[in-house]
């Protein structure tokens, strides 16, 4: 019997997001998708053991996906012990770019010797790898001019969860999306335009072109909430907790 697939938001709103936070979230309490700016704190209120994170992968350099990462190195590097490793997966320039960041906001973070190793792994179309427990594929897709963003299709214990990052709708999402059982797609807004953002009408036809098969979680959202007529789908919200 395949393993139930465990999806806890820890934050489920865009940047502009009135009454939610940013998005992220953490699937199997194991690996981390974006690290928002309050990804820290709500791992543990929701009691996650921290040392458990196998890995982080950060779809772009936008604020509210990865800002909550430096926080995060800090907590391991002051308060909880861990020995595993943990791998960094991000657009080219991650290590750079989260040191970078790192050091801006906490610089003590490096003045100690660390008790895991740190991986980082630069992300590029196409690229195929295998984690403890799990294996991915990341596509490039298309949000905004000169910033690469990237989408992720894993597989763990015969199980399949997409991820579309932030973008527009474009081909690769579809290819990431086929046959999985959950997709977790961005919906910046509930009616209109959302700049470079999927609107509803984009997810109605990912619906339509997967058919009725994966499960929808609709995150980086607005705030509030509508019922857009959608099949087979859920809305995240923060903190929230499904088991599918």
């Amino acid at each position: 019997m395949s393993q139930r697939l465990d999806l806890l938001f820890l934050g489920s709103g865009n940047a502009f997001a009135s009454g939610r936070y940013w998005s992220s979230f953490l699937l199997n309490e194991r690996y981390l998708f974006d690290a928002s700016p309050v990804v820290l704190p709500h791992l543990k209120r929701c009691g996650v053991p921290l040392e458990e994170i196998e890995a982080v992968f950060i779809s772009h350099f936008h604020g509210d996906h990865f800002f909550g990462l430096p926080f995060l190195l800090l907590e391991y590097s002051e308060l909880t012990a861990r020995t595993k490793e943990l791998t960094v997966l991000g657009p080219p320039g991650v290590e750079e770019r989260v040191r970078t960041v790192t050091q801006a906001g906490f610089p003590n973070v490096f003045r100690k010797e660390k008790t895991y190793q740190e991986t980082y792994v630069e992300l590029r179309d196409g690229l195929q790898g295998e984690l403890p427990g799990l294996t991915y594929l990341a596509r490039s897709v298309t949000h905004v001019d000169g910033l690469e963003c990237f989408g992720f299709r894993v597989q763990l214990d015969g199980r399949t969860v997409a991820y579309s990052g932030d973008s527009v709708l474009c081909q690769p999402l579809l290819e990431l999306a086929d046959g999985a059982d959950v997709f977790v797609v961005e919906c910046s807004c509930w009616e209109g335009a959302c700049g470079p953002h999927l609107n509803p009408n984009d997810v109605r036809e990912l619906r339509r072109r997967l058919g009725p098969g994966p499960t929808f979680i609709l995150t980086h959202l607005d705030g509030g909430e509508a019922d857009l007529g959608i099949e087979n789908l859920l809305v995240a919200d923060d903190l929230a907790r499904f088991s599918l």
